[in-house]
């Protein structure tokens, strides 16, 4: 092999290696720079958007998703269950919903986009407990004109299926509507309102 094959075999050598190295690093580089544009945990928890399916979630069923590190409920009610948040206006505080606790959207008889669907923050407004769901059959646990809400174990407060809060409560208010959006009738999207309404 004469000097000059030598020379140009260490040059191929040395392209090819440098051509492999360079495509590592760029790939390397590319790889953090690309997930750097999907929302951090971090982005989450401060408020991303998040979105949910509802497509499986049968009338009467509730679904829990995370926002900004508390639970959100979104809930399909039924007939009876629209039924019983008329029957609850005499008996909670702010039945037109007059304090700002829902977007402008969701200032209505059942508080929601869609009537079927509520979406509402569960955290209670008294001092930051989770409610649980009670079902209208809890009347002999809640009382006789209980209609279906939530109840709050911590220091008793109850509300409808509208989210408001009963007269009599602990909780001052109604619990919030977080903005959310109808992305699809599969989809609502919490954080974002932007997208629809």
């Amino acid at each position: 092999m004469s000097q000059n094959e030598k020379v140009d075999k260490v040059r191929r050598n040395l392209v090819v290696a440098t051509t492999v190295a360079g495509g590592l690093a760029t790939v390397g580089a590319a790889v953090p720079f690309a997930a750097s544009w999907l929302p951090s945990e971090r982005a989450k928890a401060a408020g991303a958007p998040v979105e949910a399916d509802i497509s499986r979630l049968a009338p009467g069923e509730m679904q829990v998703v995370e926002w900004r590190g508390k639970p959100v409920w979104i809930l399909r009610r039924t007939k009876a269950m629209l039924d019983g948040i008329k029957k609850s206006d005499p008996m909670v505080s702010d039945p037109k919903s007059e304090v700002p606790q829902q977007p402008d959207y969701a200032k209505n008889e059942f508080r929601s986009i869609k009537e079927e669907f509520v979406v509402l923050e569960g955290v209670c407004t008294h001092l930051g407990c989770s409610p649980q769901m009670k079902p209208m059959e809890a009347k002999a646990e809640m009382g006789e004109t209980w209609e279906g809400g939530f109840y709050c174990p911590c220091h008793g407060s109850k509300f409808d299926l509208a989210g408001r809060v009963y007269k009599g409560s602990p909780a001052p208010l109604n619990l919030p509507v977080p903005p959310y959006a109808f992305v699809s009738d599969g989809t609502i999207l919490i954080g974002d309102d932007k997208k629809g309404a």
